[in-house]
């Protein structure tokens, strides 16, 4: 494996903490959100995996894509993050990936989102770790 591009951010504080990429583009607050006894208005590790998750699928599903000479270009990724208490002490994530290829059938759209799922970074490091599911909307 070829390593291409490593991301380093510096994290402090936890769930109420702060963030700093060392390229200096990241520098957050982070705070729970208000659903989990913090409060709104402040990014969270559920926001930033979603948004992360989301940008790195639309790139894969514009390699799947290409090989049939689709245009995803307008296609957008909802990505829905859960955090979810198993007991009084664990939790987990659950996600959801809403995909939208504009004028696109839906079997059409669920076909390639399947193939973006097998190939994409972030599906391939959750996959039998949580619960996902990729939906064709």
């Amino acid at each position: 494996m070829k390593k291409l591009y490593t991301a380093v951010v510096t994290a402090k504080g936890g769930r109420e903490g702060h963030i700093t990429s060392a390229d200096g583009i990241i520098d957050l607050e982070l705070r729970k959100p208000a659903a989990m006894g913090g409060e709104d208005g402040y990014a969270n590790p559920e926001l930033l995996f979603a948004g992360a998750w989301g940008s790195c699928y639309l790139g894969a599903l514009g390699s799947v894509a290409k090989k049939d000479n689709i245009d995803v270009s307008e296609a957008t990724a909802q990505v829905h993050i859960s955090f979810n208490q198993e007991s009084e002490t664990t939790y987990a994530l659950s996600a959801e990936l809403h995909v939208h290829i504009p004028g696109s059938e839906l079997s059409e759209t669920q076909r390639l989102a399947d193939l973006a799922h097998k190939g994409c970074p972030y599906s391939k490091a959750t996959r039998g770790n949580i619960e996902v599911k990729v939906i064709a909307v």
